[in-house]
């Protein structure tokens, strides 16, 4: 079974970045996809953003605009760059490879 771990978290801004990283334990061509999701306190799990095994990517509103997703095959880690981030934008953020595995999470928290 794949392990995926999360990084890139922390306590940022409103306004500002952060490149979030999703580190596959086997090669991430294997999946037909890799997607990012991010869980709210009280609020279900959504898709921020997805890029499949051929390179098709789906951004998903609110942060569609601000995100970018980005993969580096030859290290099997996907990454999600966010800019602009607000405080709504606050939440537990994991990778998943659709296939019931899930990271443990990173925490992003956007405040002042």
């Amino acid at each position: 079974q794949v392990q995926l771990v999360e990084s890139g978290g922390g306590l940022v801004q409103p306004g500002g970045s952060l490149r979030l990283s999703c580190a596959a334990s086997e090669s991430i061509f294997k999946f037909y996809a890799v997607g990012w999701y991010r869980q709210a306190p009280g609020k279900q799990r959504e898709l921020v953003a997805r890029i499949t095994r051929g390179g098709s990517i789906d951004y998903q509103d609110p942060m569609k605009g601000r995100v970018t997703i980005s993969r580096d095959n030859a290290n099997n880690t996907v990454y999600l760059s966010m800019t602009s981030l607000k405080p709504e934008d606050t939440a537990v953020y994991y990778c998943t490879t659709y296939n019931g595995n899930w990271g443990q999470g990173t925490q992003v928290t956007v405040s002042s």
